[in-house]
This record gives C-alpha cells, structure tokens and sequence, in this order.
C-alpha cells in the first residue's frame, strides 16, 4: 500500500492547489441564512420575497403534456423532435416578431445552466473577455471565471475594449432592475458587438412579463435587421408558466452558433428530458396560461408597491420582470436587517454588484395570502 504523505490532492480536495471553486465567488445566499432566521421567528411567518421561484400550479394544459410522456424509456435527442423546435420557432414570430426556422433554436436544461456553461462551450479562455451590465444576475460573472476569461461589467458598451471582448451580454427585463432596454439601446449594442466580432447574448427570460414598458426581443427585426449573425438570444418558461422545476428554456438565433452549440452539447450529454420537451411544447402552443399568470402577478405588483412607497421605499426602474428595485437611500443591509424583523426576507442589492449597495430586490412571486400578509405589516409599522 502507497502511504506517501507527499502526493498531491487529488483534484476537488480540500488541499489541492488549484480547485474551481477557488475561482468562483461566495454564493451570495449564503449571507441571507441569519435575515431569514429572523424572519422565521416573526409570529406571523415568513414572507418571503428574495427569491424569484414561481408558488403557483404549473398549468394543467403542461401537467398533462407532461403525464402523456411518462412512457419515454429510450433516450431523448440534445437537439429534441421536431414539433419542439417549431413549437419555440413559431413562439418566437408569434411573440418576438423574429424571423426565425427550427434549425436556429436549441433546448436547454434551465437557463442558469446555459448562462454559467456558455462561454466553456464557445470555447473561450484566458485572454478573453466576458461583459456583463454592471448591475447584473451573478451568473455571468461565473459563466467568465469557469473558463478562466476576464468577467467585465459595463453601463454602456462603449467603456469596453472591442478587440478583448468576445461576448456581450444584455438582460432586458433586468435581474435585479427589472429595467427595460429601449429599441435603440439595443441596436447600438448589436452593432457595437458585430463591429468588434463579439457574440452579443440577450438573456430575455422576463420578456413576457413587461408593466410600464413592453420588452423588445433582440431578435426582432426592428433591432437587428433582416438576420441574426452574431447574436443569440435565451428564453426560460419557469417564470411565465410556472415551470422553474421543469427546467425547460431555449436558446436561439444565429443558426451556426446554435449547430456548433448542438455538437458540445451531444457531447456533454446535455439532455432536457423527453417529458420536460413535451411540456414545452405545450407551453408554448397555449397563450391562456401566461395571461392568467401575469394577472396574478399584475395584482402581488401593485399591492406591494403601494406598501413599500407608503412605508417610504422609492422604487427605481422595474418596469419589468417579477421585482421591485427599491430604495431607503442607506446600506442595503440595513434595509434587509429592518425588513427581516418584520418577517419580510428581501434580497440585498449587493447580490448583484457594488452598484446595487443602497437596494433592495422585492420579487412579488409569494402567495396572494403572503403577499397580504407584508402588506398588513409595512403599513402597521408605517
């Protein structure tokens, strides 16, 4: 038996050299556990509104789609049938207004997976660089140092250097801002990225969730002209048909950034489940669900945004997405400690860069008796 002390770690063990997560920063919910602590012990309960995760039934429409396909035991394609990628190429004219085949769209395993693992497979490395708005899902930030390229932030893309930067990300609806890029924003952006040879990515999982201003794909011809070299974009239906535990989202666009996608990804094994591709399918043929949807949420909206003016919160942006981004004018710790001692759990804006220090994140995706509940308390404590 080789008992040599002096061997290194194997890869992955505490004392190894070099481990990924060496690379990666803290997982940021790591410093809520204390706040959400004490806004367990409030006598009413916890209202929680940190993480945007969907609380209401998935559609019957989708559950049945998806007991339908029970009976799959031969394995699912990377790439799927068919009738699943005309269903998201006839969602995407349908509702984007792009211009787009079935060639040019691909499933995803959720769209965290495709955020964190995008720039691995595109094949970038260091010396590359990753943008990324500088308010921004942390994500990006991630999907950077996992294949050791340069995460860089921006407000706009002119700060950045064009013969570095080899993928543009956008996120309109905004995570945490809930901000919405106007038609010229992005087409700025996609001509910066196509002068610079960049691939522009526009993470749009809250397009069909637009309030005061209505989203705009960048696949829209309107924005990036009569076809879509250079770009793609990324969909998710967990907020939009309550799918979060489904994970079922596409990519699509560019039709040989999508073929080149398809064949790392055949190699990986990066599958979304036959009875999830069935789902989607349905999800995306039936309209009624998301209009139901969107008014409860319409409803969780202007309650809370009544309660946190009233209470003296000032809300910026979010005239989008499923959040308030919201204001005291003072640390957002501070803000998250005063919350939490009302039972309310509230995400710091820190989570998504310096940028964010004097915010909150509010997402208004709790039950309507939770979401009745903070109401109450915010105008008792006014």
């Amino acid at each position: 038996m080789n008992t040599n002390s002096t061997r290194a770690p194997f890869p992955g063990h505490p004392g190894a050299a070099r481990r990924v997560s060496d690379l990666l920063p803290v997982f940021p919910w790591d410093k809520l556990e204390p706040y959400k602590a004490t806004a367990l012990a409030h006598p009413g309960g916890l209202c929680d509104f940190s993480v945007g995760t969907p609380v209401d039934p998935v559609p019957e429409v989708i559950q049945k789609a998806l007991a339908a396909a029970t009976d799959t035991p031969g394995y699912p394609t990377v790439w799927g049938p068919a009738e699943l990628r005309e269903a998201i190429a006839g969602w995407l004219h349908r509702r984007c207004g792009a211009e787009i085949g079935p060639q040019a769209v691909l499933p995803t395993v959720g769209s965290k997976e495709l955020v964190a693992w995008l720039p691995t497979q595109l094949g970038l490395g260091p010396g590359d660089q990753v943008a990324y708005p500088r308010l921004a899902y942390p994500t990006y930030e991630v999907g950077a140092r996992l294949c050791g390229a340069e995460p860089v932030e921006y407000d706009s893309v002119d700060e950045l250097d064009g013969s570095r930067v080899r993928l543009l990300w956008v996120n309109s609806p905004s995570n945490p801002t809930g901000r919405v890029l106007g038609g010229d924003e992005l087409r700025r952006a996609v001509a910066w990225a196509r002068e610079h040879g960049a691939l522009l990515v526009s993470d749009e999982c809250y397009l069909e969730l637009g309030w005061s201003a209505e989203p705009v794909s960048v696949l829209h011809p309107d924005v990036c002209g009569a076809g879509h070299e250079g770009l793609l974009a990324v969909h998710s239906l967990s907020k939009r048909s309550n799918l979060a535990g489904y994970r079922a989202s596409f990519v699509a666009g560019d039709p040989v950034v999508v073929r080149e996608l398809l064949e790392v990804r055949k190699h990986g094994g990066m599958i979304v489940p036959a009875p999830v591709q069935a789902a989607t399918i349905a999800a995306l043929s039936d309209d009624a669900h998301v209009a139901e949807q969107r008014e409860r949420y319409a409803a969780r909206r202007s309650a809370l945004r009544a309660a946190l003016e009233a209470y003296g919160f000032r809300v910026e942006h979010s005239q989008a997405s499923l959040y308030l981004w919201v204001t005291q004018d003072r640390p957002c710790w501070e803000t998250v400690a005063e919350l939490a001692a009302l039972g309310i759990l509230v995400a710091p804006g820190d989570f998504y860069g310096p940028a964010g220090e004097r915010f909150v994140r509010v997402a208004f995706t709790a039950t309507d008796e939770r979401v009745a509940a903070a109401v109450e308390r915010l105008n008792a404590a006014r």
